[in-house]
C-alpha cells in the first residue's frame, strides 16, 4: 500500500514535469510520430508488441491501449522513450491507466493490473 502511494506521487511529479512542453524542449526532447510498447498477459504468458502511431489505439486481449504521445532525447533518437498512454480494460468506463511510462524505468509508473503488464519500449522516429 505504501509503495503504491509512493509510486503514484513519483508518477504525478514526473507527469507534471513532462507535461510542460517548454520544459521538455529546453531539455532537448523531441516528439515522435509513434511508439512501440509491450503487453504481457500474465495468465497465458503471451507477449505482444504494439507499434502505434500517435493517437492510434491497439487491442490485446481485454485491453485497449491508446498512444497519446511519445518523446525521446533529441540528441539520441535511440535513447530513452517517454510514452503517454491511456489504457482501458473491457467495458469499464474509466481507464485503468492514464499517464506517462518511461522505457528505462518501467516500474516507476506501471499499470497496476492483475492480468496484464504494459511497458514502453521505444519511440518510432521514422
Amino acid at each position: 500500500m505504501v509503495a503504491r502511494v509512493i509510486r503514484r506521487a513519483l508518477a504525478a511529479a514526473l507527469a507534471v514535469g513532462l507535461a510542460l512542453p517548454a520544459a521538455a524542449q529546453q531539455q532537448g526532447a523531441a516528439q515522435a510520430p509513434g511508439g512501440v510498447l509491450r503487453v504481457l498477459d500474465k495468465i497465458t504468458g503471451q507477449v505482444t508488441d504494439l507499434d502505434l502511431a500517435t493517437g492510434e489505439s491497439g487491442e490485446v486481449g481485454h485491453l485497449q491501449v491508446t498512444l497519446q504521445e511519445c518523446r525521446y532525447p533529441a540528441d539520441n533518437p535511440a535513447g530513452d522513450a517517454f510514452e503517454r498512454l491511456e489504457i482501458r480494460y473491457g467495458s469499464l468506463e474509466d481507464p485503468v491507466f492514464r499517464g506517462w511510462m518511461i522505457a528505462s524505468a518501467p516500474a516507476l509508473n506501471a499499470l497496476d493490473h492483475p492480468r496484464y503488464d504494459v511497458w514502453a519500449l521505444r519511440c518510432r522516429t521514422s
